[in-house]
């Protein structure tokens, strides 16, 4: 069965406003998941996939990184990991005479929605410097047209090599294997739009910038502190360890600057009283937080964790865990005492009372975990907000034992394994030095650009060619509509994809899409079935095999892609393009020759579990790869953002009909919108002080020193309970009132969670996928 898209863009005239959920998931997750999959797929399609999902024996769900607690089980449910599934393998494709239907000027006025709905892209197309239409292309004439560009080049680093999570460890191996054998450095991806602050702070503080605790450490915990994220539409299945945390007797504090369903009851579709019975209530606490706040009130809770240790000496803190590992105490306890109490209130919008009860809860918890996403790391700083978690965890021992620890939920699988593999513009010289010696050549070592410096570096007219292995940078980048005269500066642009989106149909003035295999299709080369890994947001490697056919002859699998390429451009010698193209078993030797912790790769994949936990010094043994072997108490001072008057602090976030900036839906059921996306989410206080009423049409104005204002029009106001004076509308829409220059400091992620607004009343509603912007 083919489901044929629609030819006309939505429109969101039929949006519909109800009351915001009070609890996720339930039988409701079910139904929007299963409903669709059995229309799209049919019965046994849908069961194949089902029962194949981040099972031991199957794939690794396309959707998140979230940790898997036993592969064996029959099923691991997940309304967005079905829904990803169902978006990737649906049997409708794009048919050739789309291609000469769609001028690029046209695609380019079409949504990101509308772009997903035509089908998997399944012939190689290409669009010339001087036409506005794809055309077929064959295979090897489009990989000789990459070859050929990339050899004309008078620099390397004229040359861009961006990815996102989709792709798996060994094509990410083979990427920037290829990318450093060319002669650049150029890896960015899209950590850094996410997490990069994440690894800037943890890596300051413990040497390591990954998850420091186990999936069962949830299930061990005293205490959860949940901040700045939002699972039951991110990562559903987070949810069943939250829930192992509480029925165990472990309590949990949700931190957000929005009460989103999750974090205040579950309703776990795979247990009776989460499909018939009232489930489980989730935070103990709720600190419904200003924008902002969050290192205020980190700072706030250690503040009373050492005075209680003044009132108690050498029972409140961990001594010999501080005394042992650390060093930066005394000037860290001496910043954070002298810390401004009326500032935190004023900063965070709480009360000391509120503080006084989480702190109570940490001080009584023995084992406290601290897990944190977006929310967090999309702050100008954001560095020092993932540093002084990592100050609090350590006052009282959080780090190397059970129960207790770092916990940062990436939100695209193997994004986290791609940065292993070596995608990243900064790779630590040991690496290069290992993958030197290993393949016989001498890698850069000046670091290269990551995105930020990557589209500035394009809209200069210092790049030639770019080539993304999935992802969709033009609409994750801030700055958005920047970002579309800078790619067009671009000689080639070359999209290694599954479906269409923006970055397809704006583009560099020539453009080929290369169509790949999805994850849940199997991939078959010289020696037999292939399989590939992922690595989980806790330093898990799992195993992930496609169990359905490929949805055409033509499409092809990222390995083959990138061997194809490296026989045309590097030649056979140094590197056996053609050796791993057969065979992915020889990836995994070389990868567990360069990089630490894959000993023996292909050895402990061929176990019962199928898969095995990378080494982790601070987790498994505190020890600290830091440079002087201690894990680093930091000092950092918060920033109180004000607003002036009549003014908002606006957010972006995701719908729960999305994933990243791929849309499966125009509904947000926990949110209680229906059939559109074009809403800003408003207090109904700050409403009504604005002369606004709920259901108004205004235009959103973001305000920047030394920078014009941005604006998106025709959006409907929503009043919702956020926090008063904070405002949020959806992602990737809201990257256009984001200027690229405004960044973290200590890296270069978009502050895409601390944008001042003002609102305006308009006459005339957004009426199509792609609002007006100034």
């Amino acid at each position: 069965m083919t489901v044929r898209p629609p030819e006309k863009d939505f429109t969101d005239a039929n949006l519909k406003v109800g009351p915001p959920k009070t609890w996720a998931v339930g039988l409701p997750a079910i139904e929007h998941a299963m409903l669709p999959a059995l229309g799209e797929l049919d019965p046994e399609r849908t069961a194949k996939v089902a029962f194949s999902i981040n099972h031991k024996a199957g794939f690794d769900c396309p959707s998140c990184a979230w940790a898997n607690p036993d592969r064996s089980k029959p099923l691991e449910f997940c309304e967005n990991g079905m829904k990803s599934v169902v978006w990737e393998s649906a049997p409708a494709t794009i048919p050739t005479e789309f291609w000469q239907r769609h001028s690029l000027a046209d695609l380019a006025e079409k949504s990101e929605y509308w772009l997903g709905l035509q089908g998997r892209v399944v012939e190689p197309v290409y669009k010339a410097p001087d036409s506005d239409h794809y055309v077929p292309i064959g295979w090897d004439e489009a990989l000789d047209l990459v070859a050929d560009k990339l050899r004309s080049l008078d620099d390397p680093d004229q040359a861009v090599f961006y990815t996102s999570g989709r792709i798996t460890n060994e094509p990410a191996f083979l990427y920037q294997l290829f990318a450093r054998a060319y002669g650049t450095n150029n890896l960015p991806d899209c950590s850094n739009m996410c997490h990069e602050a994440t690894g800037a702070g943890m890596t300051a503080a413990i040497g390591v910038g990954k998850s420091t605790v186990h999936y069962d450490d949830f299930a061990k915990a005293d205490l959860v502190m949940v901040m700045g994220q939002n699972p039951g539409t991110n990562h559903p299945r987070m949810l069943n360890a939250l829930q192992d945390c509480k029925v165990n007797g472990g309590k949990m504090i949700g931190v957000n600057v929005l009460p989103e369903a999750s974090l205040l009851r579950y309703k776990n579709p795979q247990k009776p009283i989460g499909l018939i019975g009232d489930g489980i209530a989730m935070s103990d606490q709720f600190l419904h937080i200003r924008i902002g706040g969050d290192m205020h009130l980190i700072q706030a809770i250690a503040k009373r964790v050492l005075l209680a240790e003044q009132l108690d000496p050498g029972n409140v803190l961990d001594w010999d865990f501080i005394n042992t590992y650390c060093e930066g105490f005394e000037e860290y306890r001496d910043h954070i005492l002298a810390l401004d109490d009326d500032e935190v209130l004023d900063a965070t919008g709480l009360t000391a009372e509120e503080i006084d009860t989480a702190a109570r809860h940490y001080l009584d918890s023995d084992a406290t975990i601290i897990t944190w996403a977006l929310g967090i790391t999309q702050h100008r700083k954001a560095v020092g907000t993932i540093a002084e978690i990592m100050n609090l965890l350590m006052l009282k021992g959080n780090i190397g034992k059970p129960g207790a620890g770092a916990s940062p939920i990436r939100g695209h699988s193997n994004v986290q394994g791609d940065r292993t593999m070596g995608v990243w513009e900064q790779m630590p010289q040991p690496f290069l030095d290992r993958l030197g010696e290993e393949f016989s050549f001498t890698p850069p070592t000046e670091h290269g650009l990551d995105s930020v410096d990557a589209m500035n570096a394009m809209e200069r007219g210092d790049i030639r060619f770019f080539m993304s292995m999935a992802g969709n940078l033009q609409a994750a980048i801030s700055d958005s509509n920047r970002a579309d005269s800078g790619i067009g500066n671009v000689d080639l642009t070359v999209s290694v994809t599954t479906k269409l989106n923006r970055s397809h149909a704006v583009t560099g003035k020539a453009s080929l899409l290369l169509p790949a295999l999805g994850r849940t299709e199997y991939d078959v080369q010289k020696s037999g079935r292939q399989f590939t890994t992922v690595e989980d947001t806790v330093c898990f490697i799992n195993e992930s095999r496609g169990e359905l056919p490929p949805i055409s002859d033509e499409v092809r699998s990222d390995v083959w892609i990138l061997c194809e390429l490296g026989k045309r451009l590097l030649g056979d010698t140094q590197i056996p393009w053609q050796e791993f193209q057969d065979d992915y078993d020889t990836i995994r030797d070389r990868i567990a020759r360069v990089i630490p912790g894959f000993e023996n790769f292909n050895e402990r994949l061929r176990t019962g579990r199928r898969g095995f936990l990378l080494a982790h010094p601070p987790r498994d043994s505190r020890t600290f790869p830091t440079p002087t072997g201690k894990a680093r108490f930091t000092v950092h001072t918060p920033e109180h953002i004000t607003c002036p008057p009549g003014r908002l602090i606006l957010q972006t976030l995701r719908s729960h009909d999305q994933h990243n900036t791929t849309m499966y839906g125009l509904d947000d059921r926990y949110r209680g919108i229906s059939q559109g996306r074009f809403v800003v989410f408003v207090n109904p206080d700050d409403l009504a002080e604005l002369g606004l009423a709920d259901g108004d049409t205004v235009d959103v104005f973001s305000e920047w020193p030394d920078s014009p204002d941005r604006v998106l029009r025709g959006y409907r106001a929503v009043s919702y309970p956020t926090k008063k004076g904070c405002a949020a509308l959806y992602f990737p829409e809201g990257n256009a009132l984001i200027p690229r220059e405004s960044v973290a400091e200590g890296c270069n992620t978009p502050t895409s969670k601390q944008v001042i607004v003002r609102l305006e009343r308009s006459d005339e509603r957004a009426a199509t996928g792609r609002p007006v912007t100034v």
